[in-house]
């Protein structure tokens, strides 16, 4: 093929990304605009409302990684099915999905209100981290089902190739949780000074106005897709199928996230409240590219395998991994030249953590080029509804190096917090070595095309 009829395709590509992107990172920016003003403002309370809220996060995460796996099943059945136009196996998947995101959220709602306080202190928090911590985690997990639903019901609609109905819903909802955390958190406006309770309150608010509001436009006679009674047990057995490794990859993501932070808390409160503002320094500058990237390769991928192109698929996976490179990659090495000058925003009272913040800081900016690559190929390996690959990229990692390594560095070498990042710069790598050669080899087209037929043969469109 020529260079420039490369060249051509690829830009093609981007702009197709872009125009589905932008939307996304939008919405990821204020998402993590939002965590950040949580940062921001427990950071004026004490290194320990920090630590309490990172923590709490920790468990407040499952939620997010269940609503991620289904959304993820929603997103590769919805693409899929938008590219060959079979409307009603579509519209089974979202809701279907949709369903099982609510009712796997109730356990969370329990769990939330009998074992918060149980849930922090076991990670060897000391009483003023456990007190902020069990609040905050309370408040959060009883909007669990809602904000499972508010997850899978944007990933629906992106599948569909509507990007901008979930980002409207959702910057509304990032906004007002700003507001709220800051009027609430810190008592402006005449608000009561609720502190970390404002903060959880607010979080809780945006995750049930999401869901209401997305549910209201799948179903809104204005868009492709819509709501159905479920009586396709195909699309349920693929959903589930689909999902599962990408629930169990997040679910093990957040379980390694429990001996890890023990880890940083062995080495300091401070370390792990360095490690805190270090990370969303990272996020909130990179996280929303890489999101959106992320889905739009499931978009892209998975409509193309649906018109039947899987040359043109696997193109464009590549196409988008260079993309990935040329911003999010570029932008977290600057990150890592000039960490000190970013970690200065957050303006942490405490040296200590403003040190080791900008430790890790730099750690994620080096890991940034690895990172992008490896989010961009699980996107599209996604969209052709392949996700054990991923899972095994990222388990393995996290156990080999964001922990394994982590802990070996740290603590037996005693390179303490620099070993640390040097594990999470392993993880990313070797995260990219294993979806890389399972994109190149795998067979995640013919495995689209098998489960594109089975719904065929089951009687849909």
């Amino acid at each position: 093929m020529a260079t420039g009829s490369v060249r051509a395709r690829t830009f093609a590509v981007w702009r197709r990304v872009l125009a589905l992107a932008w939307p996304i990172m939008a919405e990821q920016t204020t998402r993590t605009l939002m965590r950040t003003v949580d940062i921001l403002v427990t950071a004026t309370f004490s290194p320990a409302a920090i630590t309490a809220i990172g923590l709490a996060d920790i468990y407040a995460r499952l939620p997010l990684r269940i609503g991620l796996g289904l959304g993820g099943g929603a997103i590769a059945l919805s693409s899929q099915d938008t590219g060959r136009g079979a409307g009603t196996s579509r519209d089974e998947a979202i809701t279907q999905a949709i369903l099982i995101g609510a009712l796997a959220g109730v356990p969370f709602v329990v769990g939330g209100l009998l074992l918060s306080d149980w849930a922090i202190s076991v990670l060897g928090a000391e009483s003023a981290v456990v007190e902020f911590g069990a609040i905050y985690l309370a408040i959060v997990m009883v909007t669990a089902p809602a904000r499972h639903v508010g997850i899978i019901a944007a990933r629906a609609l992106q599948g569909t190739g509507d990007t901008v109905s979930p980002m409207i819903v959702n910057v509304i909802a990032n906004v007002g949780n700003v507001t709220g955390s800051v009027v609430l958190g810190l008592g402006w406006f005449g608000a009561p000074d609720l502190g970390i309770v404002g903060v959880g309150l607010a979080t809780g608010a945006a995750n049930v106005f999401t869901a209401v509001l997305l549910v209201l436009v799948v179903a809104s006679p204005f868009r492709d897709s819509s709501l159905v009674r479920p009586t396709d047990w195909v699309v349920t057995k693929q959903l589930v199928a689909v999902s599962t490794p990408r629930v169990a990859e997040g679910l093990v993501a957040t379980a390694i996230e429990f001996p890890f932070n023990s880890l940083l808390l062995v080495l300091g409160t401070e370390v792990n409240a360095g490690y805190q503002v270090g990370r969303r320094v990272y996020q909130q500058i990179t996280s929303p590219l890489g999101r959106g990237y992320n889905v739009a390769a499931s978009i892209v991928v998975g409509q193309s395998l649906g018109a039947g192109d899987p040359d043109r698929a696997r193109f464009e996976g590549w196409a988008i991994t260079a993309l990935g490179l040329a911003t999010v990659g570029v932008i977290g090495l600057v990150l890592a030249r000039y960490a000190p000058d970013f970690v200065a925003v957050f303006d942490p009272d405490d040296p200590a953590t403003v040190e080791h913040a900008i430790t890790f800081a730099a750690a994620y900016g080096i890991g940034a080029p690895f990172l992008v690559s490896y989010i961009v190929i699980s996107g599209a390996l996604q969209g052709a509804g392949e996700t054990k690959i991923p899972f095994l990229a990222r388990v393995s990692g996290l156990v080999l190096f964001y922990l394994g390594f982590s802990y070996v560095a740290a603590i037996e070498f005693d390179y303490g917090p620099a070993g640390v990042g040097a594990g999470i710069v392993g993880y990313f790598v070797w995260s990219l070595l294993v979806v890389g050669v399972g994109f190149r080899y795998g067979d995640w087209a013919g495995k689209a095309a098998r489960m594109m037929d089975e719904r065929s043969l089951a009687g849909d469109d």
